[in-house]
């Protein structure tokens, strides 16, 4: 069936809430979110190339597209979605806000494809001192990670934008407007947008998160699903996993194609593509994943805790890699591992 796509803003999101309904995860039908990011290129292309229709059948698809994180969290505790591709961290305060009932880590997508981007004066964590940082939104998965860096470098800062740095979270528009116009220092953004800080900005990179990990192994992007829409529609989410393994493995064999159809896709959400060296750039610092890469969530969840943005929890049962490993399993590819972070016993 043919993808109907809205392009749904942070605050039109919130709105939505007021009218939820419990009944409405029943209906035989899937409502997707995902960002206007490179980082979630997989739902983008997956949607645009008609992937996960043609996985999903007669099932109907709706897709709203974020700026961020946390207002699409807040969209599927409202039972506005079904189904979300979302950082690690903001799906960790879904978890933790609905006391580990309103959702589960079902697949990966992405990993890579975050920098801390800034002004070419500055060379060292100590030159932050007094400057002004952005992230997409407060509690996202780049807000936390650079909180949590700048923590490791004695540097404070506040969840209202005080402390030894101050941390803007904003617009990712925003932010590369202000640091044209100087009212920013710099900014730990997902891509494409960090690229275009760097491209259009004059920015250097300072960190590239793939060396604060393991192996240079970190997911940026996750799908979740719905507790209740997991349990009443197993079929429909192993459909939707199947789409996505189907449209990352059209990104690995046909890149250039793949960047072409991304940056088109990205000029509908936002209005501008990016340019040749932006897209070659971004396409460069990330690659697509099916492996959720669940030993890192502890971990990211530790780093949450630790600069105040999430309190601490039993995470045993926000992974579910059954209905992953089912579809590998049926193309006889190699199980991942959830890490302990299954089904409690």
């Amino acid at each position: 069936m043919v993808a109907v796509r809205r392009l749904l803003p942070v605050a039109a999101a919130a709105l939505l809430l007021a009218g939820c309904s419990s009944a409405a995860s029943s209906e035989n039908r899937l409502r997707l979110g995902y960002l206007g990011n490179l980082t979630h290129v997989t739902p983008i292309i997956g949607v645009a190339n008609g992937f996960f229709a043609r996985a999903l059948g007669s099932t109907p698809l709706t897709t709203q597209v974020f700026n961020a994180g946390p207002a699409e969290m807040t969209a599927l505790l409202g039972n506005q979605l079904d189904a979300a591709y979302v950082g690690p961290s903001s799906a960790l305060n879904g978890y933790v806000k609905s006391h580990g009932e309103a959702l589960k880590i079902v697949a990966g997508a992405t990993m890579g494809g975050a920098e801390l981007v800034v002004r070419s004066t500055i060379g060292s964590p100590a030159d932050l001192k007094g400057k002004t940082l952005a992230t997409p939104q407060l509690g996202n998965t780049q807000d936390v990670a650079l909180r949590y860096w700048l923590s490791q470098h004695g540097l404070r800062t506040t969840t209202d934008g005080g402390g030894d740095v101050s941390i803007r979270p904003q617009d990712n528009a925003t932010t590369l407007d202000q640091f044209h116009a100087g009212k920013i220092d710099g900014a730990w953004l997902p891509e494409p947008w960090a690229s275009r800080m760097v491209v259009e900005g004059g920015a250097k990179m300072l960190v590239d998160e793939r060396h604060l990990w393991p192996d240079a192994r970190f997911p940026s992007t996750d799908l979740v699903v719905s507790t209740t829409f997991l349990r009443d529609h197993p079929d429909i989410v192993r459909r939707l996993i199947d789409g996505e393994l189907a449209t990352n493995d059209w990104i690995d064999a046909n890149a250039a194609q793949a960047q072409k159809t991304a940056n088109t896709e990205l000029k509908r959400l936002s209005g501008a593509a990016l340019t040749d060296a932006e897209i070659i750039r971004a396409w460069g610092e990330q690659q697509v994943t099916d492996d959720p890469l669940a030993s890192t969530v502890g971990v990211q969840a530790d780093h949450a805790v630790s600069v105040g943005l999430m309190s601490a929890t039993d995470l045993r049962g926000i992974v579910d890699t059954g209905p992953l490993n089912a579809e590998l399993a049926a193309k006889k590819r190699p199980a991942v591992d959830d890490a302990g972070l299954g089904a409690k016993q």
